[in-house]
């Protein structure tokens, strides 16, 4: 491998795992809301 591409490689490995957990993050906080929405719908 050229050294290009050892550095493309490095920064997609870098970049990837901070990106995964922040939009982990942010789809299990919306599927939360959506769901106490919907609780609080239904009880209302």
């Amino acid at each position: 491998m050229s050294a290009m591409e050892k550095l493309i490689w490095n920064v997609l490995g870098y970049t990837a795992m901070p990106l995964i957990f922040l939009f982990g993050f942010i789809a299990v906080s919306v599927v939360a809301c959506l769901v106490l929405m919907w609780l609080d719908k239904r009880k209302g």
